[in-house]
């Protein structure tokens, strides 16, 4: 299977050691490019993670994806375990017209409590 979504975090790494060697493991979060976006956890294990950590955040890319269950102790767990990456090209930029140019990015300002908050009451953010 495969999937396509923008990383969104890289999370910690978890290293150790077994009876065939020593092992590691980190995750990577990525946010898919649906109507309803859903966010899913990638397992990356021994060389992916080292490829997950040249991603950076808002970066598209497509993941080949294992996904597989097991059962412990009466409950069940599932893990999302990439086995490959491609960098994905976004369609905006893929469509873009030669000699046209669009103008650079600009960062979110940061959200803070009182972002939606106004002054005369209403709680309505326009």
């Amino acid at each position: 299977m495969e999937i396509v979504g923008k990383v969104v975090q890289l999370g910690t790494l978890t290293e150790g050691n077994s009876p065939r060697g020593p092992w590691k493991k980190q995750e990577l979060i990525i946010e898919t490019q649906e109507q309803f976006p859903k966010k899913i956890c990638l397992m990356c294990w021994g060389d992916r993670v080292n490829e997950a950590n040249n991603f950076f955040v808002g970066q598209l890319i497509k993941a080949q994806i294992r996904i597989e269950s097991r059962e412990f102790n009466g409950k069940w767990y599932t893990d999302v375990t990439a086995f490959r990456f491609d960098l994905e090209q976004p369609e905006a930029q893929s469509v873009q017209q030669p000699g046209s140019q669009m103008p650079p990015q600009q960062p979110l300002p940061p959200m803070n409590d009182d972002y939606f908050a106004s002054d005369n009451g209403d709680d309505l953010p326009f």
